[in-house]
């Protein structure tokens, strides 16, 4: 019997060209999989299991609800003006105006919107942009793990290399700057925080940051502030790094749309603070892309001017923060209502009753979602915990107390242990 043979798939000729920033030639054989790539095959599998059964998605990392109606209603008389239809570069001045506003408003603090704003288009571009102001080769970025990758990524990509700091409850999930290493503050350039934190959950105090503007001067680096989850703080008033003293000769500050604004998508955000730094930002990004849509900073700008939209936001997301940890506590998890975001950093499970064993939250997930049909998102950076957000899909109060009780009901089935 005669066997077929495959024939042999040759790599293109450009397969050796690849920078090995991305791989090199390695580029696109790695075998290993993405954490949510596999949440995803997971999900699919519970899906052909339980074809009858609702996933129940705590997993899900953006807003629920689409932006303000009157938001909208701007953005749909912005397109239709002509003088929106060009580029925009480095942005319009009324977004700045407004956003300096806000800075005012919420946290007194005072910004010239032509020297010390720069919109972005969403966040995520800024963290990218940004090593590429201060990075050379061997420089250092320090970053808290876990935590939001893009900086570090693009640290690498120009040839630096990032110090992780982990997040531990130990420390009230601040990360530990008195064990860095002299070798490591000489070479670091950027230092990148992010309160209220994703995904913990804390809240920076007053103290840790004023301690970070004085290191930050004694050690010569530049500190980047991510305040994407600033409009959802639970624990008293939102609190900015630029507030504390001396903040503003250290670094800036970036903020989201998304988060705060029921704005996912719309891809809007700024940068805040020095104005070197700013300049400089603004030097990359005019070499990088031509702005945002006008029509769309214009109905940001009317965003950031209507002081109600984050408060309903904040409301509704307390709201659902509270009855989760309510629940999650009467199922046996070790949980406490978070300082700020929309994520609830747990402890995982270290197994059930029944005999099931997690050495890890990847496989206290893959459990949750194949076994009782709910989702999370598993962090085994600095401990095993999991992720639970509250922006899962709920129209009514009515339907989240539902969903709370279906959850209830799910996971105290399990009798997982600790």
């Amino acid at each position: 019997m005669s066997t077929v043979t495959e024939p042999e798939v040759k790599d293109p000729y450009f397969q050796a060209l690849f920078a090995e920033r991305i791989g090199g030639a390695q580029y696109g054989k790695s075998t290993e999989i993405y954490k949510f790539e596999k949440i995803k095959r997971a999900k699919r599998k519970a899906l052909e299991t339980h074809p009858d059964r609702q996933l129940l998605d705590f997993g899900i990392g953006e807003n629920d609800a689409m932006a303000d109606e009157g938001v909208r209603k701007v953005m749909e008389r912005e397109i239709n003006q002509p003088e929106n239809r060009g580029y925009a570069d480095n942005g319009v001045i009324q977004y700045k105006q407004a956003a300096a506003r806000f800075m005012k408003r919420h946290f007194d603090v005072e910004l010239d919107p032509v020297t010390q704003i720069n919109h972005c288009i969403g966040s995520k571009p800024a963290y990218a942009m940004l090593p590429a102001c201060f990075i050379n080769p061997g420089d250092v970025t320090m970053m808290t793990v876990p935590g939001y990758p893009v900086a570090g990524t693009h640290t690498r990509y120009y040839g630096g290399e990032v110090y992780r700091l982990p997040l531990l409850a130990e420390n009230n999930f601040l990360p530990d700057l008195d064990s860095v290493p002299d070798d490591i503050f000489r070479r670091t350039k950027m230092l990148v925080l992010n309160y209220p934190n994703s995904p913990t959950g804390r809240l920076a105090t007053p103290e840790f940051f004023e301690k970070v503007v004085a290191l930050a001067k004694e050690k010569e680096f530049i500190v980047v502030h991510d305040a994407a989850h600033i409009l959802l703080t639970f624990d008293g008033t939102p609190t900015s790094f630029l507030q504390t003293p001396g903040a503003m000769d250290v670094g800036i500050e970036v903020h989201s749309m998304s988060k705060g604004y029921d704005m996912i998508g719309w891809r809007m955000g700024f940068v805040a603070g020095h104005p070197r730094i700013v300049s400089a930002f603004a030097d990359v990004k005019d070499n990088s892309d031509s702005g945002q849509f006008i029509a769309t900073q214009k109905a940001a700008a009317a965003a950031l001017d209507d002081d109600s939209i984050p408060a309903r936001i904040n409301a509704k997301y307390r709201r659902r923060m509270e009855k989760l940890v309510s629940v999650l506590k009467e199922c046996g998890f070790d949980c406490e209502m978070p300082g700020g975001t929309y994520f609830l950093y747990t402890p995982s499970p270290t197994g059930t009753e029944g005999g099931q064993r997690f050495d890890k939250a990847e496989d206290a997930t893959r459990f949750l979602i194949e076994q009782l049909g709910v989702v999370t998102v598993p962090w085994d950076d600095a401990g095993a915990y999991l992720r639970f957000s509250v922006t899962y899909v709920a129209e009514t109060e009515a339907d989240e107390d539902a969903l709370m009780a279906e959850t209830k009901r799910r996971l105290s089935e399990a009798k997982f242990t600790r």
